[in-house]
């Protein structure tokens, strides 16, 4: 069981970088669509839709281009997700300058997979530096319950890799539980792995909630686990849980440990389970069919929902229960993050009780 602050204005403080993603409508391919929507969106606050919109207070660290209409529409939307912000105003600079961050993807359909295209040239969030930010007021007078740090924000820039070991080492000291997600991209580590590795490990070693899947551990930490891919995950479980015991074993100080398994049938059709240790007691999740919309966030919902259930004192078991869930309902939506109506929506998913209510 996680202890947790009593004495606290926000539950869960998340740093990142914010963008758009563009979709094109009605589940078409990009090369082919004229027609687009589009979201603010980051893994991070992803993870925390889960809290703001069940009604916790969330805040965001974050930097904006400033006088930026693209600015705007993401401050917008966090206000509309009851989310806190917080950060710099950058100047754009030359029309070559700063700006955010562009997600194109499609959703697919059947058996014609999605595609993404990530087009972060510029990107703002790439400054994100520890001193824009009043740590002390932060952490001590306005005081956080558990700070969530993103493998994504963590390995975008050698300024956010050192933002977010600063964020974790001054959480540590203050008494607000870390919980971090690998979110392992070979894009970024590329030409950084010894640098990245040992950031890693660093917050890692710091960490309270330690979450990511067979890549994440392997590739970020050094961890053997079962074979990446999720082929045959069900039989695979037991090498998934001796995965999770090496990462106890090497970093002992964290107390809750995660991973989600993931089998694609078709675009519309996936197994999804999870695996979570909680000191001594294992909670698994054997890999259930669901439909999926759009798969992006699935995972993030997954943490969202896992944290919100810590944040409100459940028993363990329930933790993962109502992280896969979440994650469940997250797919069925065509932005990134969930945006559940009620904790009750989130315990029909896991009982499988799609019926109306009224």
């Amino acid at each position: 069981m996680i202890t947790l602050k009593k004495d606290f204005k926000y539950s869960l403080l998340v740093a990142t970088s914010m963008g758009v993603r563009i979709t094109p409508q009605n589940g078409q391919p990009l090369h082919s669509s004229k027609l687009f929507e589009m979201q603010a969106t980051s893994a991070e606050t992803n993870v925390a839709s889960i809290s703001s919109f069940l009604g916790l207070p969330v805040k965001v660290l974050t930097t904006f281009v400033k006088d930026s209409p693209i600015a705007q529409f993401i401050k917008s939307d966090l206000r509309s997700r009851n989310m806190d912000f917080e950060g710099p105003e950058v100047a754009q600079g030359d029309p070559w300058g700063y700006r955010h961050q562009f997600n194109i993807a499609d959703s697919g359909f059947g058996t014609r997979g999605p595609r993404v295209q990530n087009d972060r040239a510029g990107e703002v969030g790439r400054t994100l530096n520890v001193n824009d930010f009043e740590l002390e007021r932060i952490f001590e007078k306005e005081g956080v319950q558990i700070l969530h740090l993103s493998g994504l924000i963590g390995a975008l820039s050698h300024e956010t890799s050192n933002f977010c070991l600063q964020l974790a080492r001054y959480a540590k000291k203050t008494g607000t539980r870390i919980s971090f997600d690998l979110n392992y991209r070979a894009s970024f580590w590329k030409g950084r792995e010894k640098e990245l590795h040992d950031i890693f490990t660093e917050i890692a070693s710091l960490s309270d909630i330690l979450i990511g899947n067979e890549e994440d551990f392997q590739l970020c930490l050094g961890i053997e686990g079962p074979e990446a891919g999720g082929k045959g995950i069900e039989a695979q479980i037991d090498g998934f849980k001796g995965m999770i015991g090496r990462v106890k074993q090497t970093f002992p100080n964290a107390s809750v440990y995660a991973t989600t398994l993931r089998q694609v049938i078709s675009t519309n059709e996936h197994l999804w389970g999870a695996i979570m240790l909680d000191g001594d007691e294992w909670t698994v999740i054997e890999p259930r069919k669901i439909n999926v919309l759009d798969r992006i966030g699935g995972g993030d919902g997954f943490v969202g929902g896992m944290l919100y259930a810590i944040l409100k004192g459940w028993p363990s078991e329930k933790w993962a229960q109502f992280g896969w869930a979440s994650g469940a309902l997250a797919t069925t939506f065509l932005t990134d993050y969930a945006q559940p109506a009620d904790e009750e929506q989130i315990w029909s998913i896991w009982g499988g009780n799609a019926r109306v209510k009224r």
